[in-house]
């Protein structure tokens, strides 16, 4: 089994803090946002930032990762707009760190199982098949990303984790990776945020088994704006045009379940 170690997360942080020196320096002046997007949420995210730049005449450079590590490169650099995790646990999480401000819904993303196209294991939509002993199961570490963070709550709820866990080939960092492992055949089945198997690259490759949304409760998307954003009113404009209409139509074009826009 290989797993998404202590010091793997440390160097990928690393990792991180390079890559996004540059736009994140970049990101300070009067017309230029920086957002920091969860893996799953990227394909809308972009295709929204594009239009926004048109529109606007902006730049806008987003940083792409694992929500926690996300959150901690946003934390120690101090640069940057906007901050769209995969799922609200990471607002509760860090709220009181007082970094993370007002946010927009752009709807919910909501866990499912994972198969290979045709399920030619014959999986039935159901936690516990996890455990069948002539399956391959990948899963998300909880350290990273909000796939993983969710799949345990999920399994841990159910009784099912520890069990899980032990069985599993590898433990990885975000929806990417999962997917990925996916395509190439080195799973069977996994858990992921159900977008991922409808995004167009995927869609011919692996199939999507639903669970019931009293087991994979539907997590908010908050785009949350940085406190420390030196952009504000631009950063709320663009919060806006994403939960709009337009925004909202995208996000529900990638696979996502999407909502009225709603703030605090």
């Amino acid at each position: 089994m290989l797993i998404f170690t202590r010091n793997a997360r440390l160097m990928f942080l690393l990792f991180l803090s390079f890559v996004f020196a540059v736009p994140a320096y970049a990101a300070s002046a009067p017309n230029n946002l920086l957002i920091y997007c969860g893996i799953t949420m990227v394909r809308p995210i972009t295709d929204i930032a594009r239009l926004f730049e048109q529109k606007e005449k902006v730049t806008i450079a987003i940083a792409q990762g694992g929500s926690e590590d996300l959150y901690q490169s946003a934390k120690k650099s101090l640069q940057g707009d906007l901050y769209l995790p995969g799922e609200p646990i990471f607002r509760t999480k860090h709220q009181s760190e007082g970094l993370l401000g007002e946010y927009r819904s752009l709807g919910f993303n909501q866990m499912g199982l994972i198969v290979q196209k045709g399920n030619p294991k014959k999986l039935k939509p159901e936690l516990k098949e996890l455990l069948r002993k002539d399956l391959t199961v990948v899963l998300g570490s909880s350290e990273s990303g909000s796939v993983g963070v969710e799949a345990k709550r999920i399994l841990t709820e159910a009784g099912l984790y520890t069990k899980v866990a032990a069985k599993v080939e590898q433990m990885l960092p975000d929806s990417r990776s999962i997917i990925t492992a996916m395509r190439k055949g080195e799973a069977d089945v996994t858990m992921s945020w159900r977008a991922t198997g409808y995004f167009p690259d995927n869609i011919a490759f692996l199939d999507v088994l639903d669970l019931p949304a009293n087991v994979a409760i539907p997590q908010e998307l908050q785009l949350t704006m940085l406190t420390f954003s030196k952009n504000k009113d631009l950063t709320r404009k663009f919060m806006e045009f994403a939960a709009s209409p337009q925004g909202q139509a995208i996000f529900n074009r990638y696979g996502f379940v999407t909502s009225a826009k709603s703030g605090r």
